[in-house]
C-alpha cells in the first residue's frame, strides 16, 4: 500500500514511518518539522529508499488545506495515519490556538482530502486527555460523560466525532487508538526529558512540579507501534476505538524521578516539589484505563510502565534513535 503518514517526522510518526516500510509499505509522510528531521533523516539520506521511491517526504503545514490537497492529488494514498498534533500540552494551556489549529484542523483539512480525493481507511492517534477527570473510574472505550479539561483534549474528542460523521457520510472506515504517556527513543518532551535536562544542567537536585504521586501509565513506543500496526492491517467496516496501555497501574513522578537519577547514577539528589496535586491546570494527576479489548485481540506490551520507563532513560542518555 501507499501510506500517508501525517506528522511523520514526530516521534512517534516516525516510528510507525519505520515499522511500514519494514511492512513493504510505500510511504508518503509529512510533517512541518516543529523539531527538525533529525528523526527521518536515516530514512531522507537512504539512497536506497530514495532510489526505489518508498520514502517522499512533505515539508509542510497541514493546517493549510491547499498543501493537505497538493499530497492527494500528487500521490494515489490508500491509508492514511493521522499522527500530527501539537505535543507540547503545556504550551497549548497558554495558547488556545495552537491546539485549534495543530490538533484539530489537521484533522478536518485530512478528512477533507481523504473525501475529495476518495480516500476511505484512516487510523487516528487519540489520546486519555479525551476522557479529562474521572477519579475512580476504570475507563472503557464506551465511557459516557467524558468532559476534557485540556484545550488538547478537547481539540482531541471533537476529531473524534469529526472523523465519525465522516465516516458515516462519506463511507469511510476508522481506527482510532486513545493513547496514555508513549516514550522511547526520539522522545522530544515530556517529563523524561525535562527530567534528563535539568539533572545534566544540575544534578544535585530536581524541581519536580505537582507533589510527586502523579500516576500515569507509561507505554514504550516499539508496544505501541506494533499494535498499531497489528490492528490496521484491515479495516473493518464503520469506526472502532481502542484504549491502549499497560497491564500494570502506571508509574508516579516521584519513581521516574528515581529512576532517572539512579540510571545517571546520580546520588543524593534532592527533589524538590512545586506543589499541588498536579504538574499545571489541564493536566489530569492519574487516570485507570480498561484495555480488555485491544487485549481481546491478540495485543500485549512487552514493557511494563516502570519498565519503559527506565528502558527510556537509558535510551536517551545513551543517545540512540538520533
Amino acid at each position: 500500500m501507499k501510506v500517508l503518514v501525517a506528522g511523520g517526522a514526530g516521534f512517534i510518526g516516525s516510528h510507525l514511518c519505520d515499522r511500514l516500510l519494514a511492512g513493504g509499505h510505500d510511504i508518503v509522510a509529512a510533517d512541518k518539522l516543529i523539531f527538525g528531521d533529525r528523526n527521518i533523516r536515516h530514512l531522507r539520506s537512504d539512497e536506497q529508499l530514495a532510489k526505489n521511491g518508498r520514502f517522499l517526504f512533505y515539508p509542510l503545514n497541514l493546517t493549510e488545506q491547499q498543501s493537505v490537497d497538493r499530497i492527494f492529488a500528487e500521490n494515489k494514498i490508500d491509508v492514511v495515519y493521522h499522527m500530527a498534533a501539537n505535543s507540547d500540552i503545556q504550551k497549548g494551556g497558554r495558547e488556545p490556538e495552537i491546539d485549534f489549529n495543530d490538533t484539530f484542523l489537521t484533522t478536518r483539512n485530512l478528512l477533507e482530502g481523504m473525501r475529495k480525493a476518495g480516500v476511505k481507511k484512516l487510523f487516528f492517534a487519540s489520546t486519555s486527555a479525551v476522557y479529562g477527570e474521572m477519579p475512580g473510574v476504570r475507563l472503557k472505550e464506551t465511557t459516557g460523560g467524558i468532559k476534557p479539561v485540556s484545550f488538547y483534549g478537547g481539540a482531541k474528542l471533537a476529531s473524534e466525532a469529526l472523523i465519525s460523521s465522516y465516516v458515516s457520510m462519506c463511507g469511510m472506515r476508522a481506527v482510532i487508538f486513545r493513547f496514555p504517556n508513549v516514550i522511547g527513543p526520539r522522545l522530544t518532551h515530556g517529563v523524561i526529558f525535562d527530567f534528563i535536562k535539568k539533572l545534566h544542567k544540575n544534578p544535585h537536585e530536581l524541581e519536580i512540579l505537582g507533589d510527586g504521586t502523579q500516576c500515569k501509565p507509561y507505554i514504550y513506543v516499539s508496544d505501541l507501534i506494533e499494535a498499531v500496526y497489528m490492528l490496521t492491517r484491515e479495516f473493518e467496516e464503520g469506526e472502532d476505538v481502542f484504549n491502549i496501555s499497560v497491564e500494570s497501574r502506571g508509574t508516579t513522578v516521584t519513581h521516574i524521578a528515581e529512576i532517572v537519577a539512579d540510571v545517571m547514577k546520580l546520588a543524593d539528589v534532592e527533589f524538590q516539589y512545586t506543589g499541588g496535586d498536579r504538574g499545571w491546570k489541564g493536566d489530569v494527576p492519574s487516570f485507570c484505563y480498561d484495555i480488555s479489548k485491544i487485549l481481546s485481540r491478540g495485543w500485549k506490551p512487552e514493557h511494563t510502565s516502570d519498565e519503559a520507563v527506565r528502558r527510556t532513560v537509558k535510551d536517551m542518555i545513551t543517545d540512540k534513535g538520533k
